[in-house]
């Protein structure tokens, strides 16, 4: 029997995970919809699995990913998104994620996904593996947004969203200067000048819709 930890930020799903889970032999351990709270959780008591969503309101599953990654800690991930976005599929797999499920597919493919992950094995469907090739190949054409962090690409979304130094730092808990500080860093990293600039960046590489 596995223990797995749910980081999704719809209450509801994380029920139907649950039940689904739980019917076909698993132990749901904990659940959160909150990064710092999930990465508390998994530090004091670490599952086997931890499935994670991409999208947790303000915040990021990538940032889950890269935190784990950071301390090494020895727990395998699954993403579970309705993200299609390839360089969504290529970051979260270089974050240390061993499986990417699409919350369209069926609940066969998660608990393959789910059964591979526990011999520490990699799966993705075929829908996945092509939008991972294509992560790969466009890697070099993506206007710079492969060189981010995943806090640098949530600053990203906001700024473009018009959303003031201020208002990002309370949200994330940063100071206004240290906002300002990633913002300087990331406009300079994608050779972008003002706020306009990055505006049609993130659009035209899919960053955000327009």
């Amino acid at each position: 029997m596995s223990r797995l930890y749910l980081v999704d930020d719809h209450a509801i799903v994380r029920e139907g995970l649950r039940a689904v889970l739980e019917a076909a032999g698993h132990r749901v351990i904990g659940e959160s919809a909150d990064p710092r709270r999930a990465v508390a959780d998994l530090v004091r008591d670490p599952p086997d699995l931890v499935l994670v969503d991409l999208s947790l309101g303000e915040h990021s599953g990538l940032e889950v990913l890269a935190e784990l990654q950071r301390r090494a800690l020895p727990v395998r991930c699954i993403v579970l998104t309705m993200s299609a976005q390839p360089h969504h599929v290529g970051e979260a797999l270089r974050r240390g994620a061993l499986s990417y499920v699409l919350k369209g597919s069926p609940t066969s493919e998660l608990l393959r996904a789910i059964d591979a992950a526990m011999q520490g094995r990699r799966h993705l469907s075929p829908e996945v593996a092509e939008l991972a090739v294509e992560a790969l190949t466009v890697d070099g054409n993506d206007g710079g947004f492969g060189q981010l962090s995943p806090r640098e690409r949530q600053i990203v979304a906001m700024v473009v969203r018009g959303q003031s130094s201020a208002a990002i730092g309370r949200t994330l808990h940063l100071s206004p200067k240290t906002v300002d500080t990633y913002r300087s860093r990331l406009m300079n990293k994608l050779g972008v000048g003002d706020v306009p600039a990055l505006v049609r960046l993130a659009i035209r590489h899919g960053v955000i819709e327009a």
